[in-house]
């Protein structure tokens, strides 16, 4: 109950609908309970009209029937009516209280930082997204309509039957206890199994989602059949654990009509008795009947209200698990901070992952200046990328200070900061789009000619005017129509047409041949003059081209200086720049 609690916030944003639906709901539970009134009213006239002798009796029988008919007709017009107006308020709550969890939860996952994408698959918040979410559209449209339902008509159907006969109605309720218990007793196992369920089903989105990611390797290592046998017993087990709540829920649901009939007999036995005792009329009698219908409807469907309420507490509490969750990376407050100029200060820098004994980075000391072309080179694992995420706030330092413009990084809210400083990953993501809407990502609006510009300067112009649909050429999922250098200078052009004062560029030139590179390291100089660039790259031919080379080794810089500098010291950098020198020749000669 305290998790379907959090849910109130969203249904008060529709608090008109919720109450209107309430009166909806409990003015036709009045008309309902109506209707037996009026057949009593009805079978007794026509006792009365039965002990009177001779013809005229049928004639007042017929005459005294008309009264109850037409009232019942208007009653069950204005309950269908009424009901159906209800119905829709209390589903409109539901659809709009899940669309409101659904764009919160969106935007929470867009605040998430990496450690949270390690805890969480995306197969696994996909579930929640979609699954979830609709296990609670169902609770605030079904179930709490379903039980405000059951409320209305035990409240309106025992006034009316304490007003007709409080000894029959006082051993009705002698059952309901005995229903009470039974239903508590269940609905915790069907909570415990509703959230297995549901993992259930977030273990096999991952599944899927894991593996078409992955279709590719699996069908060049021609391992088909083992990820579908794989599957077919992640599917078993989702499948008998839906078994498993099935039989529970269907036996709550067989219980309770058993339950309900002890009521039906009480009616027979004792009510059969109070008639012949002269307590009750015979119409008093068939009006008990009706309302031990309208009682017992409502008891019938308890097993899979259970069911349903049960499901939906499991469901809210594995999205308000996911909401709960803070951001690992902090918002400031807004400031206003003039445009920055790319300079750049790292003061005593140091980062440690949360599950590693050393620090990926350990005391870092850096300027960058205006303009300034940095790049830097290092073995895997010395630390780059991970210094590239922290100077987007990716991730937050663990000792030490980024200065952006001699404003500490800590200090610019994310919106800003992330738009003055643009991050492009070595392994590019390229959505299912054009070719031009992927270039111009953050502004669709942009004119044709920025688009062409950027392209030119990634040398993608070849590449574009080579696919019959130009700009226009939609992509495949994460560009699979692209090759990997296409894809990395398509991700780069997204990055330089936004022409941000610092521009980080993370190994993006790993997949492109040298001859290309070179023609995309002169548009950098030729279209970022007086913008900051920092690089990671692992070759010395990119290298070069930069302002200052930084080593990194072990988390910590160990050279520092021009690439002529770098040689004559005789270190990392000129043994890297040697054995790629021969690499290169030896490649050239083979190829002649």
């Amino acid at each position: 109950m305290k998790v379907l609690l959090r849910l109130l916030p969203y249904i008060r944003a529709h608090a008109w609908a919720f109450w209107g639906g309430l009166a909806g709901l409990a003015s036709a539970r009045f008309f309902e309970a109506m209707i037996p009134l009026y057949v009593k009213m009805g079978i007794d006239n026509i006792a009365e009209a039965q002990a009177q002798p001779g013809a005229d009796a049928i004639t007042m029988a017929h005459d005294s029937l008309t009264y109850p008919a037409i009232a019942i007709v208007v009653c069950v017009i204005c309950q269908m009516l009424i009901t159906m107006v209800s119905r829709i308020l209390v589903r409109r709550i539901g659809m709009y209280a899940s669309f409101d969890l659904r764009n919160r939860i969106y935007s929470h996952l867009q605040k998430q930082g990496p450690e949270f994408f390690m805890n969480y698959s995306i197969g696994d918040l996909m579930a929640r997204a979609i699954n979830d979410i609709s296990l609670v559209r169902q609770v605030i449209a079904g179930a709490s309509r379903m039980t405000a339902v059951l409320i209305f008509t035990a409240v309106v159907g025992l006034t009316f039957m304490v007003s007709l006969s409080w000894k029959l109605t006082l051993a009705l309720i002698f059952p309901l206890p005995l229903i009470t218990i039974v239903a508590y007793l269940f609905s915790k196992r069907i909570y415990a199994q509703s959230h297995t369920v549901q993992e259930g089903f977030s273990t096999l989105s991952t599944f899927v989602q894991e593996n078409l990611n992955g279709i590719r390797t699996v069908q060049a290592m021609a391992q088909e059949q083992q990820e579908v046998d794989r599957f077919s017993h992640v599917n078993q087990e989702f499948a008998d654990d839906n078994l498993t709540l099935f039989t529970t829920s269907s036996l709550l649901g067989a219980l309770m009509p058993v339950l309900a009939a002890i009521a039906t007999l009480i009616i027979i036995g004792y009510g059969s008795f109070l008639v012949s005792a002269g307590d009750i009329t015979l119409g008093t009698f068939a009006a008990f009947f009706s309302y031990l219908a309208l009682l017992m409807w409502p008891v019938r469907e308890a097993g899979a209200l259970v069911t349903q309420w049960q499901r939906g507490a499991s469901g809210t509490a594995r999205l308000f698990e996911i909401l709960d969750h803070e951001p690992e990376i902090q918002e400031s407050a807004d400031e206003a901070f003039p445009k920055l100029t790319g300079r750049v200060s790292l003061q005593g820098l140091s980062y440690r992952y949360g599950n590693k004994d050393n620090f990926a980075l350990n005391d870092i000391n850096l300027d960058v200046y205006p303009g300034e072309t940095v790049a830097i080179l290092g073995r895997v694992g010395s630390g780059k990328s991970t210094l590239l995420r922290l100077l987007v706030r990716l991730l937050d330092p663990t000792h030490g200070n980024i200065m952006l413009d001699d404003h500490p990084i800590q200090n610019f809210p994310l919106a800003y900061l992330r738009d003055h400083v643009c991050l492009v990953l070595q392994d590019p993501f390229l959505f299912a789009d054009s070719l031009g809407d992927n270039i111009a990502y953050d502004n669709p609006e942009r004119d044709i000619d920025q688009i062409w510009h950027s392209a030119d300067a990634a040398a993608l112009r070849e590449t574009i005017e080579d696919f019959p649909e130009g700009l226009d050429t939609v992509l495949g999922e994460r560009g699979v129509t692209l090759s990997g250098g296409q894809k990395q200078r398509t991700a780069l052009a997204r990055g330089l047409i936004r022409m941000t004062p610092l521009l980080i560029l993370d190994d993006c030139f790993s997949a492109v041949d040298t001859e290309t590179e070179e023609h995309i390291l002169a548009g950098l100089k030729r279209i970022r003059t007086n913008q900051t660039t920092m690089l990671v790259s692992h070759r010395v031919s990119t290298a070069r081209h930069a302002d200052r080379i930084i080593v990194l080794e072990d988390g910590q810089i160990i050279e520092s200086g021009t690439h002529q500098e770098l040689i004559k010291l005789s270190g990392f950098y000129a043994g890297l720049e040697q054995t790629q020198g021969s690499n290169a020749r030896l490649t050239k000669e083979l190829a002649t």
